[in-house]
């Protein structure tokens, strides 16, 4: 069977690897932001479609039997597209979708639903560790009242003003490091998105033992999907489990 995944998660990595295994004919299609990343097994593809519209076209043209939406959960546009392409092409649609964090008890957490809502959300003088990824980071770094500690994987192409630092680095992370981050930048503010995982959560642990406050940015909606949370469930869900 012809699969298409879309891509760049860690679990979309495994799920490719084990489709291919089965003797599947697995592409899994990545933005093409990141650097050297970690390829699936199976054909690679990187770069957009252009839009629902092409995206449809190409599952039409390469005669794509299932498509997998497995991007990051925050990846709003991409699986908005692939909605719409599944639905104007008939491919049938799996969505995985790894589950959300939840609150521990004692914790202080401020839930808001967009980049915009978060930066006012900092009070002035915060010292703040920024994990929110590209998308929105004007926001934040217009809010020159406060410090700014932002850890990307990729180099943004704004320049850091006086008030933001760049920290590049990549997952996973260690409970002892992000306490060790938090305790030596004196951070009073964490921003986040609800992204979910094992590879990002030691930084919610460590603001809960540092009392640092943490600012969620609440997942974007997503449209009609076979959802599934688990790659298990996905192989189930793509009637390619035996």
């Amino acid at each position: 069977m012809k699969i298409l995944i879309l891509g760049g998660t860690a679990e979309a990595r495994e799920l490719a690897n084990r489709l291919v295994e089965l003797g599947h004919a697995v592409t899994s299609s990545l933005a093409g932001r990141t650097q050297n990343p970690t390829l699936p097994t199976g054909a690679v593809r990187l770069g957009g479609f252009g839009g629902a519209s092409g995206l449809a076209d190409y599952l039409g043209s390469e005669g794509i039997e299932r498509l997998v939406d497995a991007t990051h959960p925050y990846a709003g546009t991409m699986s908005a597209n692939a909605v719409a392409a599944a639905a104007a092409s008939g491919v049938p649609l799996v969505r995985y979708m790894r589950p959300g964090w939840d609150q521990p008890e004692g914790a202080d957490w401020t839930h808001v639903t967009t980049a915009t809502e978060a930066a006012a959300a900092l009070p002035a003088g915060a010292r703040v560790l920024l994990t929110t990824g590209h998308a929105g980071l004007a926001e934040f770094v217009g809010r020159s009242d406060c410090c700014l500690l932002v850890r990307l994987i990729e180099a943004p192409a704004m320049t850091m003003p006086p008030h933001a630092r760049l920290l590049q680095d990549r997952p996973p992370y260690d409970l002892a490091a992000e306490t060790a981050l938090l305790e030596r930048e004196k951070i009073t503010h964490l921003v986040t998105k609800n992204s979910g995982g094992e590879q990002t959560m030691a930084k919610l642990e460590a603001a809960q033992q540092m009392d640092v406050k943490v600012i969620m940015i609440a997942r974007p909606a997503y449209g009609p999907a076979l959802e599934v949370s688990s790659v298990e469930a996905a192989m189930t869900a793509l009637a390619l489990n035996g």
